[in-house]
C-alpha cells in the first residue's frame, strides 16, 4: 500500500473516531491488554467494536473484549480501546497499530497502555505491576518499515526518552496514593505466540529484559513517531518459562490484579 491510500485510511479510521467522541478530542488513549478489559465493563459512554473501525479487526484472543469506549476516567476525557489485535494473528504492523495513528490524527496526546507480560527479573511474582522504561524489540517488525509517513512524524524517531518521564513520575506517585506497589522494568517484546523457552529466558535476562511480552511495542513506537506522550504498565501474570504456563492462567492472573492497574491508570490520567 503506497503512502497516500496508508494516509487516507488512517484518516477515515480517525473520523469514525471523531464521531464515537462526538467530535470532542480525548486527553488522552487507553488500551487495556490481556484480561484487562472488565475492569472498564460498567463505564459509560459509546462503545464502538473493533470490527467496526475501518482497516481494523476483531480481535482473536481470549480475554480482550475487542471494543473502543468513550469515556471519562480520573476526571479526563478518554479514548479506551478494550483489547487489542496482535502480530501474531497474521496482521500487519500498520494494521495493529492503526488505533494509535488515529488516535494521535485525533490531536491526542498521551497513550497509556497495558499489557499482561511474563516475568523475566527472578525477583519478580505474579501479580507485580512493572512500569516500564525502557523496551527490546524482538518481534522483528516495525510500523515504521517502508515509506516514512511524514505527515505523521520523522524518518528516524528518537526513542531515547519514549517511555515519558513525567508520565513514569505521574505513575509512581499514583502507586503511592493507591497503594500499589510500583516496580521500573525494561520489556522485551517477541512474536509470539508460543510461551518462551527456559533458555531464551536465560537469554533475555541477560540481555537486560525483566519482563517479555506479545504486544504493545508496535503501538508504542507508532505512538512516539506521532508525537504522543507514552506509559506502559505491565502486570506480570506468568514466570516465563515456567513449566504448564497456559493463556486460561495469563487471563485469570490479569482479572485479579485487574483493580491495582485500573487504579494506577485512574491516577495517572488524573495527574494529566
Amino acid at each position: 500500500m503506497d503512502v497516500e491510500s496508508r494516509m487516507n485510511a488512517i484518516r477515515f479510521a480517525a473520523e469514525t473516531l471523531r464521531g464515537l467522541c462526538e467530535g470532542d478530542t480525548p486527553d488522552a488513549f487507553v488500551v487495556l491488554g490481556s484480561g484487562l478489559g472488565p475492569t472498564a465493563a460498567a463505564l459509560g459512554g459509546p462503545r464502538l467494536p473493533f470490527a467496526d473501525l475501518p482497516g481494523y479487526a476483531a480481535p482473536g484472543v481470549a480475554g480482550h473484549a475487542g471494543e473502543f469506549v468513550a469515556t471519562r476516567i480520573g476526571g479526563r476525557r478518554v479514548l479506551l480501546a478494550r483489547g487489542r489485535i496482535h502480530l501474531y494473528e497474521g496482521h500487519a504492523p500498520d494494521t495493529v497499530v492503526l488505533p494509535v495513528r488515529a488516535a494521535a490524527a485525533l490531536g491526542i496526546p498521551v497513550m497509556i497502555a497495558t499489557n499482561a507480560v511474563g516475568g523475566v527479573n527472578a525477583e519478580l511474582c505474579v501479580g507485580d505491576v512493572v512500569l516500564v522504561t525502557d523496551h527490546i524489540n524482538l518481534t522483528g517488525a516495525s510500523p515504521l518499515t517502508g515509506a516514512n509517513l511524514d505527515e505523521i512524524g520523522p524518518r528516524f524517531p528518537n526513542m531515547t526518552e519514549a517511555y515519558r518521564p513525567d508520565l513514569r513520575i505521574f505513575a509512581h506517585e499514583a502507586a503511592v496514593e493507591a497503594g500499589v506497589p510500583l516496580r521500573d522494568g525494561v520489556l522485551a517484546a517477541v512474536p509470539g505466540p508460543s510461551y518462551e523457552t527456559p533458555a531464551e529466558v536465560r537469554a533475555l535476562r541477560s540481555a537486560g529484559a525483566d519482563i517479555v511480552g506479545m504486544s504493545t511495542v508496535p503501538e508504542m513506537i507508532a505512538a512516539v513517531h506521532a508525537g504522543m506522550g507514552v506509559a506502559v504498565l505491565s502486570l506480570v501474570t506468568n514466570a516465563a518459562g515456567a513449566q504448564g504456563a497456559s493463556h486460561e492462567e495469563v487471563v485469570e492472573a490479569a482479572a485479579a490484579g485487574a483493580v491495582a492497574v485500573g487504579a494506577l491508570v485512574e491516577g495517572i490520567l488524573s495527574r494529566l
